[in-house]
């Protein structure tokens, strides 16, 4: 099977990145949403992108328009239907991916392979929830995906041999530099990562040092090239919360306990960038 279509479900932040690396990319990209609104915003958004490396010589006029000419957004479900893959990229939560997956798997044809940009959540029990476990993977991106080089390919316990080749040819295609990993909570980046910006926070309520000081130890002694706080604002306190919850239940190592000042400040709205307060003030 070739991959010339893919259907991405949600137009946000992970879902039009997708499509502008499917598009630059010479692949046809159909994005699905529930609202129009939300479809309008996400095109809009891979429109600005596309002029940013425009203005940089990074990209010519007439390409841009191309890719543009390449994305498709819909709020029709049966528009996925000519997709060889769909990409579920909606927001993580469990059940409302799970809800995605049985209707997709319903309405696309046998043979096409699903996928989850899924952060943390099990591919096996995602794949579960489908007639296709043997043609569902894992396709992990990190945002902001057009820059981005990594993609983590997670096999569950079903994954084929022919889907995950399929899958990290895709990857390729796309321009980035696939990983394979093991099914398991947090995978291998966040499972490293997430766990750095809970200490980070750790250390921020022990007092040991500001968060500016925190953020300059890392990337100056690590080369980081942002530190854990600002990152954390980036990512969402909450999704780094939900995420050390994820860990602590699945393991049941304590390690994996979230600070009690990122629950803190989840609970008081202060979520990062997004409400314009976390850590920092935006």
């Amino acid at each position: 099977m070739t991959i010339r279509t893919v259907g991405i479900i949600g137009a946000g932040t992970m879902g039009n990145g997708i499509a502008q690396a499917c598009a630059v990319a010479g692949l046809q990209a159909v994005m699905v949403d529930v609202a129009q609104a939300a479809v309008d915003k996400g095109v809009a958004t891979v429109g600005g992108s596309l002029e940013r490396l425009v203005k940089k010589d990074k990209l010519t006029a007439a390409d841009k328009d191309a890719a543009l000419a390449r994305i498709k957004g819909s709020t029709n479900y049966e528009d996925l239907n000519g997709a060889q893959i769909v990409i579920e990229a909606a927001t993580e939560n469990e059940e409302l991916k799970l809800r995605i997956l049985k209707q997709v798997d319903s309405l696309v044809a046998p043979e096409v392979i699903i996928a989850s940009n899924t952060s943390s959540i099990s591919i096996t029990k995602l794949a579960a929830a489908t007639s296709r476990a043997d043609r569902f993977i894992g396709m992990h991106f990190f945002n902001p995906v057009p820059m981005m080089a990594l993609v983590e390919i997670i096999r569950g316990l079903a994954t084929s041999d022919e889907t995950h080749a399929l899958v990290q040819q895709l990857a390729k295609d796309l321009g980035k530099t696939p990983i394979t990993v093991k099914n398991a909570p947090g995978f291998v980046v966040n499972r490293i990562l997430v766990p750095m910006i809970n200490e980070a926070f750790f250390v921020l309520a022990e007092g040991l040092a500001t968060p500016e000081d925190i953020d300059a130890g890392m990337k100056l002694g690590c080369n980081h090239p942002i530190g854990p706080l600002a990152l954390a604002d980036m990512i969402g306190l909450d999704v780094c919360l939900a995420v050390m919850e994820v860990y602590l239940r699945e393991y049941g190592d304590s390690k994996y306990r979230p600070c009690p000042l990122l629950k803190e400040m989840c609970a008081a709205g202060r979520l990062g960038r997004k409400t314009g307060r976390g850590v920092y003030t935006y």
